[in-house]
């Protein structure tokens, strides 16, 4: 097909098109809100390193996690990450291979927020480990029959087809960029001319080469995809305690990883498309056909949920009394229906109409999925883990309960800063959206694509 549109335009129509891509979708310096809003990020990242520097010193004492509370903010916000890094396979890979063309303009927005959330998924990891040094011990001692290794395996694997997976679509718009690399500063064209790796696209089979391995990869990483939210939803579940002991938990985990994800690039492309003027490019039908599929997983999501507390609750075994007690009508309810609520029951009324699928609606709903999101992993963490098995007797009473501590908040709020740090300084540096790959829609060919006016 891009091969007729090609053939209905002239040499100079496609150079004419090719040139006004580049002089759109090519990176540009970031004016005084960018800076400023890097500036912050950075600000959010030191207090959070100051923290965990703080941890280091004085240990894990200086959190509220104690005996019961084992696991705190740090796991929660370790599953929300693992969750938004589902966004690259359900993107760049499932709509990539089922050849949905109106996706290509969100597969780079996709990517670059897989790969810095499962980046800070391993962090925020390694933190809760309050020895760091430990984690060299997964690899030199570590056992199979531990789901802990699992994960290990799993995440390391994801970042590493997830990395590729975003770096070889790059290749040919940084040759583009190296081509016109007299626009950017002496660093950035440093930058450009290592990661193009001399790329030669004159010959066709380059590019066929390409969009064979892009392809492999993107088959690869589904399977990988399931299994790194399969695996990390294994590490509660094969545990007896009340809440976590549930054969719906691998499901439970990959929708709402999905729901989530979905969301996350609903408000990348509503800041991109604001602030970088891509009207052309991320449309309004893009918003209305996400939103259609943010509905889609939060209804699949929500049979999930039905199924995680609905089963438990008819059986209402004693041991599960307490924990459905508290989230349903004690102490965390408050909580548990604001998330289910706001989360995912208002988005999914409000999406069904096609006025909650324009821009700032949408926005203003993957917001609310996404901040409901993180408290929805805090409530799968917590509240098990405050009706253990085995009576609490005999301990202080900070013991019954939990509440993060400023260095948790700090760590937490350094690591969604430093995530949201790398897909800003990515747009800084590289396009957020593929040249090459938007060009062939165009029907322009990589040759005049690839011409280069000034030469």
């Amino acid at each position: 097909m891009e091969q007729t549109r090609a053939n209905a335009l002239t040499t100079e129509e496609q150079r004419s098109i090719a040139k006004e891509l580049k002089n759109t979708l090519m990176p540009t310096e970031f004016g005084p809100l960018g800076k400023a809003w890097v500036v912050v990020l950075v600000m959010i990242c030191a207090v959070g390193l100051f923290a965990y520097l703080r941890q280091l010193d004085d240990g894990l004492i200086v959190t509220g996690m104690r005996d019961f509370t084992s696991w705190g903010i740090y796991v929660s916000n370790f599953v929300f990450f693992v969750a938004i890094s589902l966004v690259g396979s359900l993107i760049s890979a499932i709509l990539k291979l089922l050849k949905v063309s109106w996706a290509i303009p969100l597969t780079r927005i996709s990517e670059i927020i897989a790969v810095s959330a499962i980046m800070f998924a391993a962090l925020i990891i390694i933190v809760d480990m309050g020895r760091p040094e430990r984690m060299l011990n997964l690899f030199a001692h570590g056992r199979l029959q531990s789901p802990i290794i699992w994960d290990v395996i799993v995440i390391t694997t994801y970042l590493a087809i997830s990395l590729l997976l975003l770096y070889l679509p790059l290749i040919p718009d940084l040759n583009i960029m190296k081509a016109n690399q007299s626009r950017f500063r002496g660093w950035h064209q440093r930058i450009i001319r290592f990661f193009s790796i001399k790329w030669a696209a004159a010959p066709i089979g380059q590019y066929k080469i390409l969009n064979s391995s892009i392809r492999t990869l993107s088959i690869l990483i589904i399977p990988v995809a399931l299994g790194i939210h399969t695996v990390t939803s294994w590490l509660f579940a094969t545990t007896f305690r009340s809440g976590w002991d549930s054969t719906n938990f691998g499901p439970y985990f990959v929708s709402g990883a999905f729901m989530v994800g979905a969301a996350a690039v609903i408000a990348g492309m509503f800041v991109l498309r604001r602030q970088y003027n891509l009207k052309e490019f991320i449309t309004d039908k893009h918003f209305d056909l996400m939103s259609k599929l943010l509905v889609l997983l939060s209804l699949i999501y929500l049979y999930f949920n039905i199924n995680e507390y609905l089963v438990p609750a008819y059986k209402m075994k004693l041991a599960e009394a307490a924990h459905l007690d508290a989230l349903f009508t004690g102490s965390y309810a408050p909580l548990f229906w604001s998330v289910q609520i706001f989360g995912m029951i208002v988005p999914i009324i409000v999406l069904f109409f096609k006025g909650g699928r324009r821009p700032w609606p949408v926005f203003i709903i993957s917001l609310m999925v996404i901040v409901g999101a993180w408290f929805k992993r805090f409530l799968i963490v917590i509240p098990t883990l405050l009706h253990p098995f085995v009576p609490i007797q005999g301990f202080p009473e900070e013991w019954h309960h939990y509440m993060p501590t400023w260095e948790e908040w700090s760590i937490t709020a350094g690591s969604l800063a430093g995530a949201l740090l790398v897909v800003t300084l990515f747009i800084r540096i590289l396009p957020i959206i593929p040249i090459w790959e938007i060009a062939e829609q165009k029907g322009v060919t990589h040759e005049n694509l690839e011409y280069n006016e000034n030469a």
